[in-house]
């Protein structure tokens, strides 16, 4: 049964996207099992960039499966927005299968969620304000809608209704919004179900039936392991859980068909929003590493926050997510500096840690602890696909970066392109 599972084992916005299309060549199947389109992943092909929210990253692959399964939540006209703007390229793309058993986002999931944020002022979580929280808090409390309710009109309008009696009462009487109107939901919808009910069908039993036949299935992680609900940095996360655990519940399947397990870094670190950043440089080599590596939110166009590589992070990633290898992006983006810094350890009321704390007040207070590399600006590494043609300063990184892990590198990354890796 060989399963592969892409995790990103920072912040999120790692480049699991690149790694995903490119072991989806040998892939049977490739599986989206959470989040929702508060998610980004880019795709560089033949020269040309595909930004992907919702579609599996394995999408530009012919003749793969592509499933969006269980656990992800839906925004319909985001899905066939992505979906049409594939086809206006002339993208020849893979099959693709929604699960009935996947939650939507309804237009009060959205208006909620700005809402919400708006009334949260300074202590605000940073949300995309997509309507991904309230729509899985709507599938925890069971009054989601599901795509499988969709393809059934009368029951989904009686969904609707239900639902909406609840839900413009708080956006009024609670939050002073204006109320949303079920019939334009309802016919909005509606249209929606009749192009999207081609796609939507049983994927666990695709699923499983590929793995019985020895076929390779990918399972696509999107946001990571530190924007988990349960071992993010939380309450600033997001509402499903992104860690390898998650494939289990996300997409139907037991712990025991997974034999590989893949964890996605930037050369150095990186966050968009709210929530403690221990390595985060706040100043003239942050913004330098923001601009050699273009890190703008491929979902909001948003400044990502930048900062060196936290080794303490890393091996945090790897013990929740049982790591089976590590894939890097970005050695060509810190190469460009003259000085780079790896944070081993952190500094706690005077004594040296190497754990994350749980405790965002024991965060805020830990100082990172450095060991300094030289960077390598004068030398252009993106056309090296040998280990041993990188710089001697871009290997010690590399070398060090796998011995704190305890993980040894499966590929590293050299440029945007999916050609631009070196397999190690």
């Amino acid at each position: 049964m060989p399963a592969t599972v892409v995790i990103g084992a920072q912040w999120g916005d790692e480049g699991k996207g690149k790694y995903i299309d490119i072991l989806a060549h040998d892939a049977d199947i490739i599986v989206r099992f959470s989040g929702g389109n508060n998610a980004g992943h880019t795709i560089v092909h033949n020269g040309e960039r595909y930004a992907l929210h919702l579609i599996p990253s394995g999408i530009l692959r012919e003749n793969k499966t592509c499933i969006i399964a269980n656990g992800v939540v839906i925004d319909p006209k985001v899905l066939l927005g992505e979906l049409d703007g594939l086809m206006s390229r002339n993208a020849r793309l893979a099959n693709l299968y929604i699960c009935p058993r996947a939650h939507l986002i309804m237009p009060w999931h959205r208006e909620l969620d700005a809402l919400q944020e708006t009334f949260r002022g300074e202590h605000g979580l940073g949300t995309t304000r997509r309507g991904i929280g309230p729509a899985y808090s709507d599938k925890a409390e069971r009054s989601g809608i599901r795509m499988g309710d969709l393809m059934e009109p009368d029951l989904f309008a009686e969904l609707v209704r239900r639902n909406l009696a609840v839900k413009n009462a708080i956006i009024e009487k609670v939050y002073g919004g204006k109320p949303l109107n079920a019939d334009s939901i309802i016919e909005e919808y509606l249209g929606y179900a009749k192009r999207l009910k081609p796609y939507v069908r049983d994927v666990n039993s695709v699923i499983h039936q590929a793995l019985e036949q020895g076929k390779h299935v990918l399972f696509e992680g999107a946001q990571a392991t530190f924007l988990d609900i349960d071992f993010g940095t939380y309450p600033y996360v997001t509402s499903s859980n992104p860690i390898a655990g998650g494939v289990c519940t996300g997409a139907g399947v037991g712990p025991r068909m997974i034999s590989e397990v893949l964890g996605v870094i930037k050369a150095y670190t990186t966050r968009v929003g709210s929530g403690p950043f221990v390595t985060e440089q706040n100043n003239e080599i942050g913004d330098a590493i923001r601009e050699y590596g273009h890190e703008y939110g491929t979902t909001t166009g948003r400044p990502r926050r930048c900062g060196w590589l936290d080794a303490v992070m890393l091996k945090y990633a790897v013990r929740i997510n049982g790591f089976t290898g590590l894939c890097m992006n970005h050695l060509d983006t810190i190469g460009k500096l003259d000085h780079i810094r790896l944070c081993t350890g952190y500094r706690l009321n005077g004594v040296i840690i190497d754990h994350y704390p749980s405790s965002l007040r024991e965060l805020a207070q830990c100082e990172p602890v450095y060991e300094d590399f030289s960077g390598w600006p004068s030398v252009d590494i993106s056309g090296a696909r040998h280990f041993n043609a990188l710089p001697e300063q871009a290997r010690l990184y590399v070398r060090r970066i796998e011995e704190l892990a305890g993980v040894p590198f499966r590929y590293i990354g050299v440029g945007p392109d999916r050609e631009q890796i070196i397999a190690l």
